[in-house]
């Protein structure tokens, strides 16, 4: 995928070209101004893959421990994990490559690497967009569980679930391969898009609908209570500040890569465009945040899950 980022390619790694080290450098543009470009040294890559890692490792194994912890909203947030999991180790496992590579250690022939690095990227691929589907999976099922909450455990059951987390799985996979196989494809690319803008929307509308109804909600229970207006109001701030944090990291983590992917169709090559090109380095750098973020918004604040941390 040389148009998606020939920067994380492993195949670069076998040039003579030494990885960038700054932290902020300004990379002259053939084709117009100079662009601004953030270089992620790939010590930082490793250890925000570390981290993410061993989060993710700690949210799976407490929700595998505590049977507490066995329904299908904690499922999702296992799923969550194990996808945001192997988004870390994707990342890891090809950073480590190329580190080997550059440095003469690991000496194979391109073709090999070449085989290497498609399964990485489908690895990479396919864990992002199953980690896509479970936000919206758990995005969902909270929404059941407020609106209807009477039905909950007769819409949400474990076999439903269990079908629809294998349906989420099986499909990223064959998203994955028809990704890295047709990725010079227009239509793939804007399909790829197309499911971000989707879920973003989806994520969107069901979270400000829940926050609608849990701040009619809180102003029912102050009019029984004949509590005053301000405590209306902080419930609301707080409510909308929780959900311009979740949306927020969603689209801030997200955004800039599909974003990489839209002006690949509309522009490639364009020089503002190219100088955004440039920077993919830093796109992959801010999923990988997000899969540390990610433990702390859906799962770490449970208390259940805390205990079950502790005693893990």
């Amino acid at each position: 995928m040389p148009a998606l980022g020939s920067q994380r390619r492993l195949l670069g790694s076998l040039n003579c070209t030494p990885p960038a080290t700054l932290p902020l450098t300004l990379a002259p543009n053939w084709t117009g101004p100079q662009c601004l470009e953030v270089s992620i040294p790939n010590g930082l890559f490793l250890s925000l893959g570390l981290v993410s890692l061993v989060e993710n490792v700690l949210v799976v194994a407490a929700i595998a421990k505590n049977r507490n912890l066995h329904s299908p909203m904690y499922y999702f947030i296992c799923c969550l994990a194990m996808s945001d999991l192997l988004v870390s180790v994707s990342n890891v496992l090809e950073t480590a490559v190329m580190l080997l590579l550059e440095a003469g250690v690991l000496a194979t022939k391109a073709a090999v690497v070449q085989q290497l690095d498609n399964v990485i990227d489908v690895l990479i691929c396919g864990s992002m967009v199953s980690s896509l589907c479970f936000l919206g999976a758990i995005a969902v099922d909270r929404y059941i569980s407020i609106f209807y909450a009477l039905q909950y455990h007769s819409v949400v059951t474990l076999p439903r679930a269990w079908r629809i987390i294998a349906a989420i799985w099986v499909a990223s996979i064959l998203t994955s391969v028809l990704f890295i196989t047709y990725y010079n494809h227009t239509v793939v690319l804007l399909c790829l898009v197309g499911f971000f803008i989707v879920m973003l929307a989806l994520m969107a509308v069901l979270y400000v609908h829940m926050l609608a109804r849990a701040c009619q909600h809180a102003r029912g229970i102050a009019r029984l209570q004949k509590r005053q207006r301000p405590i209306h109001q902080g419930f609301g701030l707080k409510g909308a500040a929780t959900l311009t944090i979740l949306l927020g990291v969603f689209f801030l983590c997200w955004g800039p890569f599909f974003l990489h992917l839209l002006l690949i169709v509309l522009c490639p090559q364009h020089p503002t465009c190219g100088c955004i090109f440039k920077n993919f380095n830093l796109f992959l750098a801010l999923i990988i945040c997000n899969a540390i973020v990610d433990p702390l918004i859906y799962a770490f604040r449970s208390q259940e899950l805390r205990k079950t941390l502790q005693e893990v």
